[in-house]
């Protein structure tokens, strides 16, 4: 996955956020949410195509710092390639939320994607979960609507609302 000059940004008083692709084998930084509590998983998703990429820090004194990872799986709207979008998700590490990370590094993952040729990426995040929209909206996705009752988590089914981001 060849990134661009452009493909990091800077965070005033953190460091530099960048991503870089990795695989299923790469140990993910650690980190836990309400939102991620999926219970146990449906035998068709274990065959599910999902690309991954580590979220890095470069902090002000130069350490790499591993803070997060994102993930993608393409959705079908249509036999076409031209009807193939992907959907992303995100984790950071605890400490680390709410300093602005997530909406970069999506935003950096939604163009990186655009460059190989998706025109649509799109998120799905829990109505509930206020931080990860206003971190969707900054990283530059727009509002589409609600899922109702779309995903099913081990404490039951939950409305998604979803976002696009459209190269």
């Amino acid at each position: 996955m060849g990134f661009q000059a452009n493909d990091r940004e800077i965070i005033s008083g953190l460091g530099e956020i960048s991503i870089r692709g990795i695989d299923d084998q790469y140990e993910r930084p650690e980190s836990s949410s309400i939102y991620e509590d999926w219970g146990p998983m449906a035998p068709e998703a274990k065959s599910m195509q999902i690309r991954r990429w580590l979220i890095e820090l470069t902090d002000l004194t130069g350490n790499v710092i591993p803070v997060g990872d994102l993930s993608a799986h393409a959705v079908w709207y249509g036999p076409t390639l031209s009807s193939r979008s992907m959907n992303i998700g995100i984790s950071i590490v605890n400490d680390l939320r709410g300093k602005g990370i997530g909406s970069i590094a999506q935003r950096l993952l939604a163009e990186e994607l655009h460059r190989e040729g998706i025109v649509r990426v799109e998120a799905g995040t829990d109505v509930d979960n206020v931080a990860e929209q206003r971190s969707l909206l900054k990283a530059g996705f727009v509002l589409e609507g609600v899922l109702r009752r779309a995903q099913g988590r081990a404490d039951g089914l939950h409305d998604l609302q979803v976002w696009s981001h459209i190269g």
